[in-house]
């Protein structure tokens, strides 16, 4: 497997892993699909189209959303990562803002696994690749919500960020809080 950076070059490879069709002729990898992973970053967008259109703005201004990795050329799996001010829902919600002033700090909100891919280890590497990539740009800590219940959450589930060396800061409802630190 190998994880890259979205740019505007990829981004066709970020569409088709988004829109795939599944076997019935939905989205295969809902809720990526409606959401392109944007719902902590804008709020006022609605599903589908314009928060496909925010993303591809974003990819086309180069910032790099998140990565996507890739398996014998092909993207089976994305993850959103960026400084934690990105996402301007994230700092403002009641459960997950911060409790500090800490700068460099970069968060993970999202995964995407393309399904036929699940559990084979896509979303471990991209995580992996996720605190590289933010260590490499700067970071001091990532943090990141699993959830603690649900395994296969969007977010991911608590057990794989502790077995990447993360440590839960504190809980917030059904999700933890956990951080890296460089």
């Amino acid at each position: 497997m190998k994880v890259l950076p979205v740019t505007p070059e990829r981004w066709p490879d970020l569409v088709a892993l988004f829109e795939q069709r599944g076997p019935r002729g939905g989205h295969r990898n809902t809720p990526a699909y409606g959401c392109w992973c944007m719902w902590w970053r804008d709020r006022s967008l609605a599903h589908g189209e314009p928060k496909k259109r925010a993303m591809a703005k974003l990819v086309r201004a180069g910032r790099e959303p998140g990565l996507l990795v890739y398996d014998a050329g092909r993207a089976v799996g994305w993850v959103a990562v960026a400084p934690r001010e990105e996402f301007a829902a994230l700092m403002r919600s009641p459960q997950y803002r911060p409790h500090d002033e800490e700068e460099g700090v970069w968060a993970v909100t999202c995964f995407v696994v393309d399904k036929p891919e699940q559990r084979r280890g896509v979303a471990a590497a991209l995580l992996d690749a996720a605190v590289a990539h933010a260590f490499g740009r700067g970071a001091a800590v990532v943090e990141a919500y699993p959830h603690l219940a649900k395994g296969d959450d969007y977010m991911g589930a608590l057990e794989l960020y502790e077995r990447a060396g993360f440590r839960r800061a504190r809980s917030a409802n059904k999700r933890a809080i956990v951080r890296l630190e460089r």
